[in-house]
């Protein structure tokens, strides 16, 4: 008999070598080499590194696809530089302002422009020191958007391409007030964009959250997925709140507290067909309620708000959770927003919930793998971020 995870179980035959055994769903990410490559992020993309607020005159450092970058405000505005001195490798985050306009390491005070990264004075060299204009560090380029500091991780040397073509669309065309949490999380980028996105795990793994204590899950779902311009999106054909297994049992996320759940199949929220829609959300026309883009966006639209997340590579083994909620709501209403987020979202939702996602996310060990029928949610993603990568490695000329 084959031990589960022995090399026969994952694809050696013992049986006779002419022979190949039949396989239970895909083993390896072969069919998306970009996408197996990928440990450390797609560059040639915007992500976003923290909250605004956090970046001032005092440098602050951060990774994003194995780059480390220092953060600094000057003038009000924000500046990435390559966060090592190539004088002797000091990170430049642990350095000062000691000019307006650069970033001075802190062993042997080389400046450097804070523009264009070039060595503009050696303090300890004195104001002649020859080597002045002859070095420079890597300078990244940054944005502000949605009280983030965003900065592009070039894939050559291409110009980025501008950073609202790559948020949700609805967030660059309308007011709206929002809450959210940055934090580090372990594990690698792909394994958190595929639970977000993952059709099978939030009925099973979330059932306990008390984010959902007074509303059932589903137990299974048809689902399939739809292209749309950029995204992708899950959409349901059947919701089956419980069933019968076959020589197991009844298995049902029904109890006697929680909220009926509805008869009708629904595709946007993911508890039930909702009475009232947002305006905003109504316009946009979602296929599903869940969808993907590049680099690594979700959106999941409920009725009245929506949840997204940003998938942050670090490096093979962390990223950076980015989880937004959104509210399309001006004037004296965002006060009940604000009220409602940092009442209970905040905890029950970018906590508990959240943090059950980052618990799978951490232990999650693929390849290889044996995937079943709702995975096509991932091998729908990870085709989609291939020919995308793809696409974008063409137009850079990046090898």
């Amino acid at each position: 008999m084959t031990e589960p995870d022995s090399p026969a179980s994952q694809g050696g035959d013992t049986r006779s070598p002419g022979r190949r055994p039949k396989r239970p769903g895909r083993q390896d990410w072969s069919s998306w080499p970009e996408y197996d490559a990928a440990a450390a992020g797609f560059r040639g993309y915007w992500y976003p590194a923290t909250w605004s607020s956090h970046v001032t005159g005092k440098p602050i450092a951060v990774t994003l696809c194995g780059e480390k970058i220092a953060l600094v405000r000057d003038g009000g505005q924000v500046h990435a530089l390559h966060d090592r001195c190539p004088h002797r490798g000091v990170p430049l985050s642990l350095g000062d302002q000691q000019f307006p306009g650069t970033l001075s390491c802190p062993y042997h005070g080389w400046t450097f422009r804070l523009g264009d990264g070039e060595l503009c004075a050696v303090i300890t060299d004195g104001p002649q020191s020859r080597i002045c204009g002859k070095v420079r560090v890597q300078t990244y380029p940054v944005a502000e958007r949605l009280g983030m500091v965003w900065v592009y991780v070039p894939l050559a040397d291409e110009e980025p391409h501008p950073i609202d073509s790559q948020l949700p669309e609805e967030l660059v065309d309308n007011a709206f007030m929002m809450g959210g949490r940055i934090e580090p999380r372990a594990g690698n980028w792909r394994f958190a964009c595929e639970n977000g996105f993952d059709e099978g795990h939030a009925k099973y793994l979330h059932r306990t959250s008390l984010w959902r204590l007074f509303k059932a899950m589903p137990t299974w779902n048809i689902t399939r997925i739809v292209p749309e311009g950029r995204w992708i999106y899950r959409v349901q054909d059947e919701v089956h709140w419980e069933a019968d297994f076959p020589g197991v049992g009844r298995w049902t996320g029904k109890r006697w507290w929680k909220i009926q759940p509805p008869k009708e199949t629904f595709n946007l929220g993911n508890t039930g067909k909702p009475k009232k829609v947002d305006p905003v959300i109504e316009s946009r026309g979602f296929p599903g309620f869940a969808s993907l883009s590049m680099p690594g966006v979700l959106r999941i639209a409920y009725p009245n708000f929506i949840h997204y997340e940003f998938y942050v590579p670090v490096d093979a083994d962390n990223h950076t959770y980015v989880g937004v909620m959104v509210n399309f709501t001006e004037g004296w209403k965002t006060l009940g927003f604000y009220a409602k987020y940092l009442g209970a979202i905040r905890w029950l939702f970018h906590g508990q919930f959240s943090g059950q996602d980052a618990w799978m996310v951490d232990v999650t060990d693929a390849p290889p793998e044996k995937l079943y029928r709702p995975d096509v949610s991932l091998t729908a993603w990870r085709t989609l971020a291939e020919e995308e990568f793809a696409k974008k490695r063409a137009e850079t000329g990046a090898k």
